[in-house]
């Protein structure tokens, strides 16, 4: 066995952050043999994530050393700003999570540190996911991100609600799987390599081979899935409705933060996006995503189901700028996903605040269970306020940002029925979002079946939800910052 020299180590420092949250794994493991507690194992998990956090961020800023070791187009992984940004994004959102999780499990009286091992595995494996540079790692790390993520929904097993949801994507997540290596492997048989830019050499002199354009068809369907993007949307709104409300959080950000970025990189490195038939199939879905989303959500009583078909519309204008902009979809489509990723935070994590993993009847799920939120919490009322206004587009937030970039995009790729098509969803949209508005201000109900505590708002989790709020607030008021740090965020 050769022993680790330090060159070995030197080209470790780029994965210095992800390597923090391993670290931290190993661990949460040990700090369980040794005693059970719902504290200890928090504060570890937390403090794990926030080295990891402070490290890239100290890397991008050149404080700490992120090594010197050029891309190399055979490796697995490649650690450039799009990925930086992205990770950026990924840490926050699994600390939020995590946070919203402690006050979530408090009153749970099974095993509550399970659930901190399973969502830093997925952390890890969305850490890579962004990264993922060669089909290998593709899946590898998609697979990480995924297997937890069954016992993460299925965790309040005493739900039968929740044992479904875990079922459901359990089963169609392997499905999905077996549809995107089922691609890889026509691609590798047609193109003869693994890795994402190497494709793209050798793309011109197959550019129309049949084995090429159904591989690439397999994988995006595989894509779509993950994404949630119709037609493949259907376990969406079951799987976010079951899930435990901090686990729907963690699915709505930290997965599809994920799964967007490596499904960005690998179209844009294997310029697989040249292919007409792959720029009709996104066109496609992202119309259906936007129309199957926005006309499903506004007849939905459940306010969870009405946040995943939302989201099945985000994924949509997400699509359209792929589709519109090619290459220079990277830095849109990262600052679209962070900001709808701190918008699904927001909330959901009112969702969770008032919801309780005993309730055998479910969380804090239907409208009516909000109903007059304003005259007895409104704080919490201004929190959902802002974010059901961020993801309408409204001005003054950061999801008009966004979505006005989204439309440039669209009209700069002279997409203009895709430009339409965004404008059309977004007034659909506003539709169902003032719905729940309108909900918060009627007259209380008589019986209040959830509330929160009176001193939500000094706990770790209140202080994350409106800490999330102000960020929405700034980047809304106060975009340059945003879009400067977004336009980092290039492939290399």
């Amino acid at each position: 066995m050769n022993d680790i020299t330090m060159n070995d180590l030197i080209g470790l420092l780029p994965y210095a952050p992800i390597i923090a949250v391993v670290i931290t794994v190993l661990t949460v493991m040990i700090a369980i043999t040794f005693k059970r507690s719902h504290m200890v194992t928090g504060t570890i998990t937390v403090a794990g994530l926030n080295i990891g956090l402070f490290t890239l961020i100290g890397q991008m800023i050149g404080v700490i050393d992120s090594g010197s070791i050029a891309p190399n187009a055979e490796q697995l992984f490649v650690i450039d700003n799009f990925a930086q940004f992205n990770m950026v994004v990924i840490f926050i959102c699994a600390l939020a999570c995590c946070t919203l999780s402690y006050a979530y499990l408090a009153n749970l009286k099974d095993n509550k540190e399970e659930l901190y091992l399973l969502m830093l595995l997925s952390t890890i494996g969305a850490l890579l996911m962004v990264s993922a540079q060669h089909m290998a790692s593709f899946f590898m790390s998609l697979e990480m991100l995924s297997v937890p993520l069954y016992g993460l929904l299925a965790y309040t097993y005493m739900r039968n609600q929740s044992l479904e949801s875990g079922l459901k994507y359990l089963v169609l997540s392997a499905t999905a799987s077996a549809t995107l290596l089922m691609g890889m492997a026509f691609i590798y048989a047609e193109v003869g390599s693994l890795a994402f830019k190497p494709i793209s050499m050798v793309l011109g002199n197959i550019f129309e081979s049949p084995l090429l354009i159904l591989g690439a068809a397999m994988m995006m369907f595989g894509i779509a899935f993950k994404l949630s993007a119709a037609p493949f949307h259907m376990w969406t709104p079951d799987v976010y409705e079951g899930a435990p409300a901090p686990i729907a959080t963690f699915l709505a950000s930290v997965s599809k933060v994920a799964m967007m970025a490596l499904a960005v990189r690998f179209l844009i490195d294997t310029a697989l996006l040249a292919l007409p038939s792959v720029q009709m199939l996104l066109m496609v879905m992202a119309t259906l995503s936007i129309l199957v989303g926005n006309l499903l959500a506004v007849r939905q009583t459940s306010l969870k189901r009405l946040l995943g078909y939302s989201s099945i519309a985000h994924m949509g204008y997400v699509m359209i700028v792929i589709v519109s902009i090619g290459s220079a979809a990277d830095s849109i489509s990262s600052m679209y996903m962070a900001v709808y990723a701190f918008t699904s935070i927001g909330a959901f994590g009112v969702v969770t605040l008032m919801s309780s993993p005993y309730r055998l009847s479910g969380e804090a799920n239907e409208l009516t269970h909000y109903q007059g939120l304003f005259w007895r919490r409104p704080v919490l009322t201004a929190v959902m306020t802002i974010m059901m206004l961020s993801l309408a587009g409204i001005p003054l937030t950061a999801g008009f940002i966004t979505k006005l970039f989204a439309i440039l995009a669209a009209v700069q790729g002279t997409n203009w029925f895709l430009a339409a098509m965004i404008i059309l969803g977004s007034a659909i949209g506003l539709f169902y979002y003032l719905r729940v508005l309108l909900t918060l201000f009627k007259r209380p109900k008589q019986f209040i079946e959830f509330d929160v505590s009176g001193q939500w708002g000094i706990r770790t989790g209140g202080i994350m939800v409106i800490a999330v709020t102000a960020i929405i607030l700034f980047f809304g008021i106060l975009p340059n910052s945003m879009i400067e740090w977004a336009s980092l965020a290039r492939i290399w």
